[in-house]
């Protein structure tokens, strides 16, 4: 009886360490695997405790798959996450961890060593695609393919996906596919019951204003919208007839777009939803360890039965060689013209942030933000002296070089520790510990980034903006000033 019970016993716990397996005595076949990436977009999903809306096909992935609650990605914009994603790597390791660069003349070439998700997913003989696409099959374009976004930092070459649409394969060929979603970008009133502005609770650190509920009622709109796009993914799947054979990667490029989400290190903006579904994955499994988004990559590879880069700094999720991580970082660096640099260094209880401009205001000048009304909205208030200690805080003209928040009794991240002598064993660990991290993964960001690439950079963006016409020749006028505005902080030192 006892050597039954430890058989049982052992069994359950490689299965449980072991992750997603071949049962025995079935035929290997090769899985597909469909990354679902959503643009700005948070954990508001009902599986995620969002009780405003309803958030059906998330959820019921959440449910058939496995959810983890502590997920963050390595960058909070989009095309350095994206650049990290594709590669597996930290952006910071790359040189690709300024957003947008390498558009102009100058130009970032990845180390020899790195390869992207996609080219080893070809050469395994894999259809690989990334595409937009959610509804009915269209016939593929002769010529050039038009694919979804991908917002890479450097160069590379675009035959590494085969199509915009998986359903272009060739019959039993198993396929890696991206599929790319608005998310968050598409705010809306345009959706099924959608929600009222007097209905919004917002987070503590912004006013309870009606044009920052106004935009927030838009995003949740635009979650529910993204629930409804994810419902057609898998009706697609299911109809193709691949549903049972494929893992199902749902996740989001970065936090909201708001004022302490996109760009910042803050949960709002690191955090993320990723929810994995797939044959092996035990149905409702909730996952507390911390992760970061790179960890798709080689997840990824490991379930397809491709060997993982032994240089790769993702780790898979599943199986024999996962490996839990202490910390994770996210690295804010320069974005558009908006020149900075932050580091946040996560456990599971404290963050660390740290502020390498820290006589820069938080709201630096970014013309990308400050168009946005919620922006204006907040500096009419703040001028207006019309807000509280919390909403200030994002509103400060200079920073502390250093932050630390105890994430269990302050979720919100209000009370900086830093300077709480209670707090100073704990602030001197996390700050060796991001030290240590800097200069192990090889942060390009300790260097600063050339004139030349900034001057390259800035001369396409602002000719894009102009080439345009109209309404944004103000725009390329505020661009222009902010250009002008962090140099003249480069050449005080700052």
């Amino acid at each position: 009886m006892m050597r039954t019970t430890l058989c049982l016993l052992a069994a359950f716990l490689l299965h449980v360490w072991a992750g997603p397996s071949i049962s025995e005595g079935a035929t290997p076949q090769r899985p597909n695997i469909v990354w679902v990436i959503v643009e700005d977009m948070s954990p508001h999903f009902g599986c995620y405790g969002e009780t405003l809306i309803k958030t059906p096909n998330v959820d019921r992935l959440a449910a058939e798959g496995a959810k983890f609650t502590q997920a963050f990605v390595t960058a909070p914009v989009c095309s350095t996450c994206r650049s990290a994603l594709i590669t597996g790597m930290y952006q910071t390791t790359i040189g690709a961890h300024h957003h947008r660069s390498g558009r102009g003349t100058e130009k970032i070439h990845l180390p020899d060593h790195v390869r992207l998700i996609p080219k080893l997913f070809q050469e395994a003989g894999y259809f690989t695609t990334n595409g937009t696409n959610v509804g009915p099959k269209k016939p593929p374009r002769k010529g050039k393919v038009r694919i979804g976004k991908t917002d890479y930092n450097f160069e590379w070459d675009p035959s590494v996906y085969d199509s915009n649409d998986f359903r272009n394969r060739k019959p039993g060929q198993p396929f890696f596919a991206q599929i790319q979603l608005h998310g968050g970008k598409g705010r809306t009133n345009d959706t099924p019951n959608p929600v009222e502005p007097a209905e919004v609770v917002l987070p503590p650190y912004y006013p309870d204003d009606s044009v920052i509920r106004d935009d927030w009622a838009q995003y949740l709109n635009s979650v529910m919208n993204t629930d409804i796009q994810l419902g057609k993914i898998l009706d697609i799947l299911r109809e193709e007839g691949v549903l049972d054979n494929t893992y199902v990667f749902f996740m989001t490029d970065h936090g909201i777009s708001h004022a302490r989400g996109k760009q910042f290190a803050y949960e709002e903006g690191m955090r993320i939803p990723l929810i994995v579904r797939g044959p092996g994955i035990e149905p409702g499994t909730v996952r507390d360890d911390l992760v970061v988004h790179i960890d798709m990559a080689a997840t990824s590879l490991e379930l397809a039965g491709i060997a993982i880069p032994d240089s790769m700094q993702a780790r898979p999720l599943f199986g024999p060689k996962a490996k839990p991580r202490d910390f994770v970082v996210c690295a804010r660096d320069r974005c558009d013209e908006t020149v900075d640099r932050i580091r946040g260094l996560r456990t599971a209880r404290y963050k660390y942030i740290r502020n390498f401009y820290p006589d820069r205001p938080y709201l630096q000048p970014c013309a990308y933000k400050d168009e946005k009304q919620i922006l204006k909205r907040l500096r009419q208030l703040h001028s207006e002296g019309k807000l509280n200690r919390d909403q200030e805080l994002i509103m400060a003209s200079t920073r502390r070089e250093e932050e630390l928040y105890d994430l269990e009794n302050d979720p919100y991240e209000l009370n900086n520790l830093a300077a709480d002598p209670a707090s100073g064993k704990t602030l001197v660990a996390l700050r060796n510990q991001l030290n240590a991290w800097i200069a192990e993964t090889g942060d390009r960001g300790e260097t600063p980034e050339s004139d030349a690439m900034y001057d390259s950079d800035m001369k396409v963006y602002v000719d894009t903006i102009r080439s345009k016409g109209g309404a944004m020749i103000p725009h390329a006028a505020l661009i222009e000033s902010n250009i002008r505005q962090m140099k003249a902080w480069a050449a005080q030192g700052k």
